[in-house]
């Protein structure tokens, strides 16, 4: 059983359809600190509600005394977070998982994929890479939604591409949308990149992340290169 720490509730905002932003402020407890590799998640719990698992959004900081997240709304635990205010309390755990290893990926081109709210430990993975930038090669993100509406982070989308962050948008379903930009799979949109000395990171839904392996194991990518964040 996790080690139970009180969180304050600093904000909530919406990021995308169905998708919020939460922050919590852990600052006094012996979580601060405690976040060591990009892509590790915590368990939250409020009273009445079975506790959950969510990815930390933010980068690891020795220091850091807020935890970003990002919600899914649909289910009882999530619903019941978005709906608390500044102030509130929640009682969240230790991050738990192994997180991404950049240590693996310096000096190497950098593949990242990620579809809906798999963005967030892939957004704590490039927020510590922007500090370090010049330590790895080309880095790619590969970022689905099912609509335009549905990315989340998409006012830091130019900021990571400003920072040497090159950002591939695809849509699954566009509808009428009037949507100008790519749509399909992720893996779909590969193209003629080059793999001889990548690095992968990927986060989704099991099916995403089943295929991308699928398709950069046919590219000629080892799977010893190719991570999950758990």
């Amino acid at each position: 059983m996790p080690d139970w720490h009180p969180a304050i509730v600093s904000d909530t905002s919406p990021s995308a359809d169905g998708l919020t932003d939460l922050v919590l402020d852990i600052q006094g407890t012996p979580l601060v600190g405690s976040h060591v590799h990009p892509g590790q998640y915590v368990r939250l719990r409020l009273p009445g509600q079975e506790e959950g698992l969510f990815a930390l959004a933010s980068p690891p900081e020795p220091g850091g005394t807020h935890w970003e997240l990002l919600l899914k709304g649909g289910s009882p635990l999530p619903d019941a977070l978005i709906r608390l205010r500044p102030g509130d309390r929640v009682e969240v755990s230790a991050p738990e998982g192994r997180g991404f290893p950049l240590e693996r990926a310096r000096g190497h081109d950098l593949l990242l994929f990620a579809t809906g709210s798999g963005i967030s430990p892939i957004r704590s993975v490039i927020r510590s890479i922007r500090r370090e930038r010049d330590a790895y090669g080309r880095v790619t993100l590969y970022f689905g939604a099912r609509t335009p509406s549905a990315f989340a982070y998409s006012d830091e989308l130019h900021e990571w591409e400003a920072g040497g962050i090159r950002v591939v948008r695809t849509v699954s379903q566009p509808g009428a949308s009037g949507w100008q930009g790519l749509t399909g799979y992720v893996q779909a949109h590969l193209g003629e990149e080059h793999l001889e000395d990548v690095v992968a990171f990927i986060c989704g839904q099991a099916e995403m992340v089943q295929g991308v392996k699928t398709t950069l194991q046919a590219r000629g990518v080892p799977t010893s290169v190719i991570y999950l964040n758990y």
